[in-house]
């Protein structure tokens, strides 16, 4: 699989999201979801991404595990910073230094390695300077406890903050053809300081498969049917945008999925897709997608869909968290 670059990071070109297999979409089988980090591994895939949050904390337990005895192919990935307790409640964002270095001693004893390659924080806390944050960050680095820092839904400006106080390896921001709001400013600041972009939710949550046609056939504590995109009629309007979608995967003789990943695997050597799997199946179909090069007028097409989106990508609670 072709490498691409993130800041002074190597990553394969397509990674793997490792939350679902335990948390927010519905249940999970933990086997399977070792089986598919394996077969990760084994197509070349070595960006693995997970968070203390998810679970909470059971899916770095779960990534861990499957890591065990194979830690040199991995590019390890894991955040801190959206602070749950055990029981699953939402204590807030949090960016204060001192919970920085309690979260990440507490990720590496569940991930049960030494160190983390890239080490996000999840989420801005308006009430902490990032420099304060981020000061903290550095000295984990210099520690050696993490290899590289990077930062999510951050905005631009908040960006350059950081990447002053320590370099940002990477960005990692919803980016599909259903979400392309980083593009007006926040991409070319990444581009300006050299800082890469992992897209996450490449597959808009799963909407440009085309495998689902209404909320019904999500699991009942799926967090999907409470997502704008899914309700009100919005995931039925968006069904027409899938099918342009679906009709050129079909004459290219690939799933839509792959030509979603296609689309954003063409934005750029410097970006790097996490669609999140908890299926060997899946994952391989998913993996397919980087023997497939898209046609100039091909992307063109699927450029034009983003316009006509309907519903946010996040409720009003989510939204609120994001470009701080």
């Amino acid at each position: 699989m072709k490498q691409h670059t993130l800041g002074a990071l190597r990553s394969s070109e397509l990674g793997l999201g490792c939350m679902g297999m335990s948390d927010f979409y519905g249940p999970g089988d933990e086997n399977e979801s070792v089986a598919t980090i394996h077969r990760a591994l084994d197509l070349g895939i070595t960006m693995l991404d997970t968070a203390d949050m998810y679970g909470p904390f059971t899916n770095e337990q779960l990534v861990g595990k499957a890591i065990a005895g194979r830690r040199d192919q991995v590019v390890l990935a894991t955040k801190f910073g959206i602070e749950r307790r055990p029981d699953g409640t939402r204590v807030g964002v949090n960016g204060h230094p001192d919970y920085v270095r309690r979260a990440v001693d507490a990720s590496l004893q569940r991930l049960a390695v030494d160190h983390i390659d890239l080490y996000y924080q999840h989420r801005v806390d308006p009430s902490v300077p990032i420099e304060d944050t981020w000061g903290a960050l550095k000295e984990l680095v210099e520690a050696g406890k993490v290899r590289h820092l990077g930062i999510s839904e951050a905005a631009p400006q908040t960006v350059r903050r950081a990447h002053a106080v320590h370099p940002v390896a990477a960005g990692q921001y919803e980016y599909s053809l259903f979400s392309r709001g980083i593009e007006a400013e926040l991409l070319p600041t990444l581009r300006e300081l050299g800082i890469g972009l992992v897209a996450y939710s490449p597959l808009g949550r799963g909407i440009l498969t085309g495998a689902y046609r209404n909320v019904d056939q999500l699991a009942p504590n799926d967090f999907r049917r409470n997502n704008p995109r899914w309700r009100d009629g919005n995931l039925e309007a968006n069904q027409a945008l899938v099918a342009e979608i679906t009709q050129l995967a079909e004459a290219r003789n690939a799933t839509g999925a792959q030509v979603a990943l296609a689309w954003v695997l063409a934005q750029g050597e410097d970006v790097v897709p996490i669609p999140g799997t908890k299926r060997v199946k899946y994952l391989e179909q998913n993996t397919a997608a980087t023997e497939l090069t898209l046609t100039e007028d091909e992307l063109e097409r699927l450029a034009k869909l983003a316009s006509a989106v309907a519903g946010e990508r996040y409720d009003e609670g989510g939204m609120s968290s994001v470009n701080r």
